[in-house]
């Protein structure tokens, strides 16, 4: 127990259990005048027993039907707080269709698909242990009606009539309560609460009601989805029978519980203190209820009264003891007990029989106040046994105070219900018992009231234009009023345009936002009165368009009242031009340090035309006045005649000095420097000081001219200094500056930290502590520790890597730190170093440790191949990051059906040094998931998984596949090809996009069943992936391959067909070929030449000449008869072009069209089979022999 107290400590924390302390206290106070009792006060151990174990089957439940998960959890002490989560740590979502119960239990009005589930968990919080217990999982798998009927059609026959019934919906039952009725008891004050849960589709609403009255307003609440019914505060009014109706489309159901309110004891009118005189009487009362009715029980000095010790002043009457002439030996201290089941209460009384003289325990002389006509309150507090009686008396020498005009309270205080001016004055006090007489002086004074004698008066105002509320007031002259003013029972707007006088309020420029109730409140310390005015704003009456401009400039600035450090300046303002002027703006040039610049001085009200300006010595001023209205400034006034101040000693110090050095061995010492004006005179300079702070030197001082900056050379290195900057000029100092604190120059650390451990915490982190430097060798600011630290090797692998240092900083005179985000299985080392402002000090030897393994990363891949009826081959890479030595790998794969159910897990071990394995003795035509992790000595890795089917025959798999995609590519095209084993029929197309582009992938569908297919279009030197699929197989395409196309030729060869040359030649070749085609055709059908002369001769014509052989020309063919044959039997147009009735390289005419096929490349390799001759045209044909043209043309 705690000296010189009752407190009693329990402490456990050095050994010791809670269970040994367990029971019922009670603390029991006693002097010579009696013992007093504590309550019960119980302890009792908390308590956060673990689950017990428990084998938990799946819960498969048909969709649409009710569930309900039992957490059962177990009974701590105080209850744990139960809430369902899942394997992430995430609060599953909660419904009116799914809700957690009062008893922790999860409930489900109807189940859908979306809650199958394999985690539904049951946590409980022991908030007293700080202890959270975690039920095993629960699975749950919902049916659907689909996957149901697909599961009986796959086990009957095409004959069978097989079906399972779709979803029906429900009418409500309620899951909790069960019944029809069921009951409650709560005891008075606790929350009672109220539970309806129902199942049904669709979901149930829960409605409440209470038969025969009313839910108590402002006490009931409805918590879970309208579920849990909760009222607060229960009183026995609260007893009666509340129905819960659960309703859907389909119906209702409905539960009784009826409601009986208990209460433990209450008090009615608790034991008080007594103090009696010798020989009074005296009762204590102790009255109490409940229900059941609590039992009265006395105790004296904690002992049952029946067995005290007797006292013939004492009697006990039920829940009274009556005391008659008692006597000094008659104290005590009573305890009253009421109890019942629900719970006791106790009350300590003392009874202390006491003879004591009056006392007035009121101060002397205290000065009361009040208004007059309100009541006046004189307190005389007093004590003494027997009770003393109380006179007052008015003045020294006054009467006892009586009659109506007074009032007299028990507690003797004196009310005069209307004190007036000739009440003030001197009251005494006086308080007699037997034993003696005591008087004490109080003092009253009368104040005249506070009054509002012109009060604010109802306004209307035109739009913009001033208004002005009168509130004049008359006080007691001993009182301080204060006057405040209200817009509407809330603070005036922050505006300018009200302006508060001492008697008045004034609104400039009133606006519509104006318009409302304005108040005036006048506040003393013993009274506050009020008055209220209305304020309209109407708008002004039309007049002619107004023009509303800036105002026009002040003019006339005089100076008058010329002193030292002010000057009076006064101006005439121009014209407002329809806007009144709000403020004026006083600007100032500094004609002596700043000609041509204007400065801020200050601004008045509208109202003012004088302003009395404040100066600075040394300063050549000139004024200016600029006006301000709602449109804008005014042009500024002309300047005022200048005033030149006298000079002056600077009233001021440069400000901001510090002293920071730039080298070890030196200080600089920087100030921000006066502005001209703040000289007050010529000759501005600056006596800088300094000197070593604790030692005892003297000052060092220099005097420098207008800088801001000096630089002591040859000091110690980070040593601190006191400095003062003072301002001087031609006529004296300015006042003695403050002095600041600075540093001379920093240099690097000299020692590196000590004593460097590393506390390796898991495989991943380190904890690293080092001893702090001295600070004396820090030789400038400590700003932290940097610890520098790097992986040397991993200790799995024994392979060195390229050294990358890491640095993590601690501020501060910190001396551990942590190192995060380590690798497992790895050998690292580290060294400390001290920082200062300089620099970073000498790192300490370099520390080594070595991190422990770790769980490895997921296998680098798993493949699975050669898939047969009974076997599947898998191959795997090691992981990536092994974090430790690989133990073994772990395989685990189970069967999947064809709605996705998982069959049995099948788990196998495999040696760390295996990269493949082959599984038999599988399910033909299944499909399998595995999964697949490393393992080293601290545990598993991740897992990487994969799913693979087995075939259904050797001859054609279960599943059809595209495999062998090959690609070929050219500089805008490339061949696809690929194999196919699957169903015959197949519509196939290829779908490709560019590499690691995240565009959608293009689609090109390939006609017929061809396993080839040439994509074109695409873009030189350009790298694309590729995929094939089948049309009508859900999810069916193979996997992805990536090809590149040519690059673009930067100069292409030359194509000589295109060649202007080369067509005039093949032109020249061609025309000389019909001339001979068209000379024997001539002499084909003429037998010998063709008598040009003749023919000559004949026509006359004198242009034509003979053709000689000298100049290679044809003598005998006439250009006049050129195209005669070509006028008959002849096929060809006379534009001379040649129409071709049928394509000439139609694959058709080669072969058998789709069939034929393609290299890789696109070449044609189809065979030519069933090629026939084209048939010669039918029909008449001409007499004359074919056209020359037309011998060209198959010539060609």
């Amino acid at each position: 127990m705690k000296p010189n107290s009752g407190t009693l400590v329990i402490n456990i924390m050095n050994g010791g259990k809670a269970e040994a302390y367990e029971g019922v206290y009670q603390c029991t106070a006693r002097n010579e005048r009696g013992a007093a009792i504590s309550n019960n006060i119980v302890i009792r151990p908390s308590r956060s027993p673990l689950w017990t174990k428990e084998k938990l089957e799946p819960n498969q439940v048909r969709e649409g039907d009710s569930l309900v998960l039992h957490c059962r959890p177990p009974v701590g002490l105080p209850p744990p707080i139960i809430f369902w989560m899942d394997n992430a740590f995430q609060r599953l979502p909660q419904s009116e269709r799914v809700s957690q119960g009062l008893n922790g239990d999860l409930y489900f009005s109807n189940v859908q698909p979306e809650d199958t589930r394999e985690d539904y968990i049951c946590y409980a919080r022991f908030n007293h242990t700080q202890t959270i217990q975690q039920k095993q999982p629960i699975s749950v798998k919902v049916f659907s009606m689909d996957s149901l009927n697909d599961t009986i059609a796959a086990n009957l026959s095409d004959t069978d009539i097989y079906g399972a019934k779709p979803v029906t919906e429900r009418q409500p039952i309620l899951l909790t309560p069960t019944g029809s009725t069921s009951t409650k008891v709560e005891l008075r004050g606790n929350v009672l609460l109220l539970e309806c849960i129902a199942a049904g589709l669709p979901t149930p609403v829960i409605r409440w009601i209470k038969e025969g009255g009313e839910l108590p307003a402002n006490r009931t609440f409805f918590e879970n989805f309208k579920k849990t019914l909760k009222i607060v505060d229960v009183s026995e009014a609260d007893s009666g029978n509340y129905k819960c109706i659960a309703r859907n489309i389909l119906g209702s159901a409905h539960h009784v519980i009826s409601v009986t309110v208990k209460a433990a004891p209450y008090w009615i009118t608790a034991p008080r203190n007594l103090v009696l005189s010798p020989g009074e009487d005296g009762t204590l009362i102790c009255r109490a209820n409940g229900n059941p009715k609590p039992n009265i029980s006395w105790l004296a000095n904690g002992v049952p009264i029946a067995i005290a010790p007797e006292d013939p002043s004492r009697k006990v009457d039920g829940d009274t003891i009556i005391f008659s002439h008692v006597q000094e030996r008659s104290s005590a201290v009573y305890q009253c007990n009421a109890s019942n089941e629900y719970g006791y209460l106790l009350a300590n009384a003392f009874v202390n029989v006491l003879a004591e003289p009056p006392r007035i325990l009121t101060p002397a002389n205290k000065l009361y106040q009040v208004i007059a006509d309100s009541p006046a309150l004189l307190d005389c507090a007093y004590f003494g046994s027997p009770k003393p009686e109380i006179e007052w008396f008015k003045g020294v020498k006054g009467s006892i105070l009586s009659g109506s005009e007074y009032v007299f309270h028990d507690n003797g205080t004196l009310e005069i219900p209307v004190a007036q001016k000739d009440s003030t004055g001197t009251y005494t006090c006086v308080a007699r018992n037997e034993l003696g007489k005591i008087q004490n002086e109080v003092q009253l004074e009368v104040k005249d009231p506070t009054m509002i004698i012109k009060q604010p008066e109802y306004k209307v105002i035109q739009r913009y234009g001033q208004v002005s509320f009168e509130c004049i007031i008359k006080h007691d002259s001993t009182l301080l009023p204060t006057v405040i003013w209200l817009k509407d029972n809330d603070e005036l707007p922050d505006d300018e345009r009200f302006l508060v006088g001492k008697d008045n309020l004034t609104i400039m420029n009133v606006t519509d936002k104006d318009d409302g109730t304005y108040t005036c409140i006048v506040n003393t310390t013993l009274d506050s009165v009020s008055a209220s005015a209305v304020l309209t704003v109407v708008a002004a009456p039309p007049t002619p368009a107004i023009i509303y401009a800036r105002p026009n400039p002040p003019f006339d600035l005089e100076l008058t009242g010329q002193l030292e450090r002010s000057v009076e300046l006064s101006w005439i303002p121009g014209d407002e031009n329809n806007s009144p002027i709000t403020n004026f703006v006083i600007e100032y040039e500094d004609g002596l340090h700043e000609p041509g610049v204007w400065h801020y001085q200050t601004e008045v009200p509208g109202t003012q035309t004088t302003v009395q300006l404040k100066l600075s010595p040394y300063v050549n001023y000139s004024f200016r006045v600029i006006a301000v209205n709602e449109i804008g400034r005014s042009q500024p006034s002309e300047p005022s005649e200048q005033y030149l101040t006298k000079s002056a000693n600077p009233d001021e110090n440069p400000s901001n000095v510090q002293g920071i050095g730039s080298e070890p061995d030196n200080l600089v010492i920087t100030w921000e420097s006066l502005k001209g004006f703040q000289s007050n005179g010529p000759g501005l300079q600056y006596k800088v000081s300094w000197r070593q702070k604790d030692v005892d030197d003297e000052w060092t001082s220099v005097i420098v001219a207008n800088v801001s900056k000096y630089i002591v050379s040859g000091t110690p290195t980070f040593v601190p200094y006191e400095i003062k900057v003072q301002a001087l000029n031609d006529l004296g100092y300015a006042p003695e500056p403050s002095e600041v604190i600075g540093h001379s120059g920093e240099d690097l650390p000299m020692v590196a930290p000590g004593n460097v451990q590393v506390h390796v915490i898991n495989s991943t982190l380190a904890k690293v502590h080092w001893d702090p430097v001295p600070l004396k060798t820090v030789r400038g600011h400590l700003q932290g520790y940097k610890v520098y630290y790097w992986k040397v090797q991993s200790l799995s692998r024994r392979s060195r890597r390229h050294v990358e240092k890491k640095i993590l900083t601690f501020r501060g005179n910190k001396t551990f730190g942590m190192l995060p985000g380590l690798e497992p299985y790895s050998s690292y080392k580290l060294n400390v170093r001290v920082v200062n402002g300089k620099g970073e000090g000498p790192a300490s030897p370099d520390k080594v440790f070595k991190t422990p393994e770790g769980v490895p990363s997921s296998p680098s891949f798993l493949k699975i191949t050669n898939p047969t009826l009974d076997s599947l081959t898998l191959e795997w890479g090691s992981p990536t990051h092994p974090n430790g030595v690989l133990t073994s790998y772990i395989l685990k794969f189970q069967p999947i059906n064809n709605t996705h159910e998982l069959g049995p897990l099948v788990e196998i071990r495999i040696p760390a040094n295996e990269s493949s394995l082959i599984l038999k003795n599988l399910n033909y035509s299944t499909r399998y998931k595995f999964y697949f992790n490393a393992q080293t000595s601290v545990g598993s890795g991740s897992q990487i998984t994969e799913e693979a089917v087995t075939i259904m025959d050797e001859v054609q798999p279960l599943y059809p596949r595209i495999r062998n995609v090959t690609t070929a590519a050219a500089e805008t095209y490339a061949n696809i090809s690929w194999e196919y084993e699957g169903p015959d029929h197949a519509n196939f197309y290829v779908e490709y996009g560019v590499a690691g582009s995240k565009e959608d992938w293009k689609k090109e569908i390939v006609n017929g069943s061809r396993s080839f297919f040439v994509l074109k279009g695409l873009t030189p030197g350009t790298a694309y992936k590729v995929r094939v699929g089948a049309e009508g197989l859900s999810g069916f395409r193979s996997s992805e391959d990536v090809f590149e196309t040519g690059p673009a030729m930067a100069s292409r060869q030359v194509d000589i067909a295109t060649q202007g040359w080369f067509i005039g030649l093949m032109c020249a070749v061609a025309l000389l070929i019909l001339i001979l085609l068209i000379v024997c055709f001539i002499r084909r059908n003429k037998g010998g030449k063709y008598p040009v002369k003749e023919k000559e001769d004949a026509h006359a014509d004198p242009e034509i000449q003979p053709m000689k052989e000298d100049d290679g020309t044809f003598g005998e063919y006439s250009d006049a008869e050129d195209h005669k044959p070509l006028k008959k039997g002849s096929r060809t147009p006379s534009d001379r072009t040649v129409k071709k009735e049928d394509s000439d390289d139609s694959l058709v005419d080669y072969g058998e069209g789709v069939n034929g096929q393609f290299n890789e490349d696109g070449s044609f390799i189809g065979q030519y089979s069933g090629k026939k001759e084209k048939e010669p045209a039918e029909g008449n044909e001409s007499s004359e022999a074919p056209s020359p043209v037309n011998a060209m043309n198959s010539f060609v």
